[in-house]
C-alpha cells in the first residue's frame, strides 16, 4: 500500500523555462551563488524537454534561484516562470 502525502505537506513549486547550453551550467550557476544549503532549500528538479531546459524549484527560494541565474557568467536566459507545466508550453 502506497502512502499519500497531504496536500498541505507537499512542496509548492514554480517552473522556470530556461534557454541554456546544458544542464550542468545551470547547476553550477545555482551552486556558485546560493551554495549547497540553498540548493537543498530550493529542491530543484530538472524536467526533460525537447528544446529548452525546464527547472522546477520551491516557491520560497524562487527569487534566490532567479538571482543566481542572472548573476552567472554563463549564457542562461529565463524565458518564462509559471506555476504549471502546461502554461509553459503555451
Amino acid at each position: 500500500m502506497k502512502l499519500k502525502i497531504k496536500s498541505s505537506a507537499k512542496i509548492k513549486r514554480r517552473h522556470l523555462l530556461l534557454e541554456a547550453n546544458n544542464q550542468s551550467e545551470v547547476e553550477k550557476a545555482i551552486l556558485d551563488y546560493i551554495g549547497i544549503l540553498g540548493w537543498a532549500k530550493a529542491a530543484p528538479i530538472f524536467i526533460d524537454s525537447k528544446s529548452n531546459i525546464i527547472l522546477s524549484v520551491s516557491t520560497k527560494e524562487l527569487s534566490n534561484v532567479r538571482a543566481a541565474i542572472e548573476l552567472s557568467n554563463f549564457r542562461i536566459k529565463i524565458i518564462k516562470v509559471s506555476g504549471t507545466l502546461k502554461a509553459l508550453t503555451r
